[in-house]
């Protein structure tokens, strides 16, 4: 990309890598139905496979255990339901009665909002001042659910990595806490997936959901991936035909999974250089911006966070002001999650992490991503230095 518009809103959506343009087109010549049993349908369910085992072995799972969706809000409204099922090592599957949800309370808003339990059974988990769940909070919740629920299942959903903030939680640690009670782990792994290393195995998640468009995949393509084959979808969202193993009914987007597919073999083999670059260049972000306001703010910084995610506020400048003036600068980025960044409107990641509501206001987020490169961050610098200089408050000056 070049230096003319610095593109640094990858969170929201990832520009579609060119390697996968081409397989999607190569998809979309594919004439058969992938239900069809004739040699062009053999062709596209052949497709449709192949990728299968590339998200899988993106997340280091089987690929009899991915199941294609339209993306991560329908995955998640899938998997957050008390019908999900446990099955015994492949006997009678029993419905899993679970009848508490407990989510981080930074969650992506389809989490927070588009779960299918009753509005009284879903309750947030606070978060530390880096936005980190709290697990001592986590484990005395499961316990006394426990206590006061005999033989009541409860699941927790608990993201890999915050879509604001950047900020990655101890997944690991909360599986171990929520499976000594007995419970279920659900975890948005939609912003990581691509960006940080994910084994499902060992990261302990009973159900990770993924999204395409997040690692320069088509948009409007997601998964969910369960660890193994003892959990089933009782209430599916979408009945019909028996398409993904009948987990999700109505014909496949073949084009869409296949560049889903694509992207995965690509962010995969590319792993371990791109964080390392991108890490770099959110740093040099960092220090740029510091160097510009002392009392310019890093959320979450005190916690491990993705590589290629900042979140940054400076004392008495609006996002709503910063966004359009950095875009006619020729800079995009975002105030937030892409959902709510047209509204401009406070953050409730930030508010869960208790951030001062006049810094809060005033949050943008730089996201990177495979196309970004040193030129990009110039530009963000050499625009942001306009805004801080064009700051009425002096004291948030570094020259001041």
């Amino acid at each position: 990309m070049t230096a003319a518009r610095a593109y640094l809103d990858h969170n929201a959506t990832t520009p579609v890598r060119p390697e996968v343009v081409e397989a999607v087109t190569r998809a979309l010549l594919l004439p058969g139905n992938p239900s069809s049993v004739h040699g062009e349908g053999r062709a596209a369910r052949g497709a449709i496979e192949r990728a299968r085992e590339q998200v899988a072995a993106l997340v280091g799972a089987r690929p009899a255990h991915v199941v294609f969706t339209s993306g991560g809000t329908e995955a998640n409204a899938a998997v957050l339901s008390p019908g999900l099922m446990d099955c015994d090592g492949g006997r009678d599957c029993v419905r899993v009665p679970a009848s508490l949800l407990l989510f981080s309370a930074t969650e992506h808003a389809c989490v927070r909002q588009g779960h299918r339990f009753p509005a009284a059974a879903a309750e947030p988990v606070p978060v530390d001042g880096n936005g980190v769940v709290d697990l001592a909070w986590l484990d005395a919740r499961l316990a006394r659910f426990a206590s006061d629920h005999p033989g009541a299942r409860a699941l927790v959903s608990i993201h890999l990595a915050n879509n604001e903030t950047g900020v990655v939680q101890p997944v690991g640690a909360a599986a171990e806490i929520v499976h000594r009670h007995g419970g279920l782990l659900h975890s948005d792994a939609v912003q990581a997936a691509g960006k940080i290393a994910i084994d499902i195995a060992a990261l302990g998640a009973d159900v990770l959901t993924l999204s395409a468009h997040k690692l320069g995949g088509p948009k409007g393509v997601g998964a969910i991936v369960f660890r193994t084959g003892a959990l089933e979808l009782a209430d599916k969202l979408l009945r019909g035909g028996g398409q993904e193993r009948g987990w999700r009914a109505g014909t496949e987007n073949l084009p869409g999974i296949v560049g889903f597919g694509a992207a995965a073999a690509i962010a995969k083999d590319a792993l371990a250089g791109e964080a390392a670059r991108l890490s770099g260049l959110r740093d040099r972000l960092e220090r740029g911006l510091v160097a510009l306001c002392r009392k310019a703010v890093i959320f979450g910084a005190g916690a491990p966070r993705l590589p290629n995610t900042s979140a940054f506020a400076t004392p008495g400048l609006k996002a709503e002001t910063a966004l359009i003036r950095l875009d006619l600068a020729g800079v995009a980025l975002s105030s937030g999650s892409a959902c709510s960044s047209g509204k401009v409107k406070r953050s409730h990641v930030l508010d869960a992490m208790k951030i001062d509501p006049a810094m809060s206001e005033g949050a943008l987020r730089a996201s990177l991503g495979w196309t970004t490169c040193e030129a990009d961050i110039d530009l963000f610098l050499a625009a942001y230095a306009k805004l801080v200089a064009a700051q009425p408050d002096r004291s948030a000056k570094a020259a001041a």
